[in-house]
């Protein structure tokens, strides 16, 4: 995968996304034109898709779903983030998967749910078994 700054990075795909690929990969070789390079996604002329299609494509799906449609492709890079952070993953992993060049940047992310916060006192500090959940706001 390619970053911003041509920079290389690593890009994690699960099983899912690996199988929807090799089923969408024969038929965009077919379709590709040459300015299409090495781009994954592209459009029905066969050159790569803009950042606003993705938006409108991502809205879309959004309608179909019945989800709220103010997710944008920020909120999942975001929310992929946040699950890694909270799964465990330190900041210079997460760094490495988001393709920061600044610590900074990645730390925007580590703003933490105030349900998170409860969870954490309730697990980590030994005085806290036996007390009322704490109210954080």
């Amino acid at each position: 995968l390619w970053g911003k700054g041509r920079k290389e990075r690593l890009s994690a795909v699960g099983r899912f996304a690996i199988e929807a690929l090799a089923e969408y990969l024969p038929p965009r070789a077919q379709r590709a034109q040459e300015s299409a390079g090495t781009f994954v996604f592209l459009n029905s002329r066969g050159t790569p898709l803009s950042s606003r299609s993705v938006r409108r494509i991502l809205h879309k799906r959004l309608l179909q779903a019945g989800l709220p449609t103010d997710v944008t492709p920020h909120t999942l890079r975001h929310s992929f983030a946040t699950h890694l952070l909270r799964g465990g993953a330190g900041l210079r992993a997460v760094q490495e998967l988001l393709g920061h060049a600044s610590i900074g940047t990645t730390q925007i992310y580590t703003r933490i749910a105030p349900e998170h916060l409860t969870e954490v006192y309730l697990q980590a500090h030994p005085r806290a078994r036996g007390d009322a959940p704490l109210k954080v706001k």
